[in-house]
């Protein structure tokens, strides 16, 4: 209950205050959002598993935002940021369809 009034108070704030993204952040906001819904459907799936742990959600999506864009910035830095943030967004949307069909299986029971 907590997460959602978070997520509405969230969403509300964001309509409101219209927030600008740096110029120089902005190559990194989508990755960051990839990796977001990463553990975020990972912690869905884990939730209908039986074995959600708040901690363990919290470090995964923590750890997943700093490191998907740290690995950007260092692609930027080798001057490889777009495919690395090819890879980068290939590996996690891998990721969030595997835990969206395993979510799909277990809501269906198939």
């Amino acid at each position: 209950m907590i997460a959602v009034i978070g997520l509405v108070i969230g969403v509300v704030g964001g309509l409101l205050l219209q927030p600008t993204v740096p110029q120089e952040l902005q190559p990194y906001l989508p990755i960051a959002v990839v990796a977001a819904l990463d553990a975020l459907f990972g912690g869905l799936r884990a939730m209908l598993d039986g074995i959600f742990d708040d901690r363990v959600f919290l470090v995964s999506f923590l750890s997943n935002v700093v490191l998907a864009a740290l690995i950007v910035f260092l692609g930027d830095q080798l001057g490889v940021g777009t495919q690395l943030s090819t890879a980068v967004v290939v590996v996690l949307g891998i990721r969030i369809f595997s835990n969206a069909a395993s979510i799909r299986r277990h809501l269906l029971k198939a």
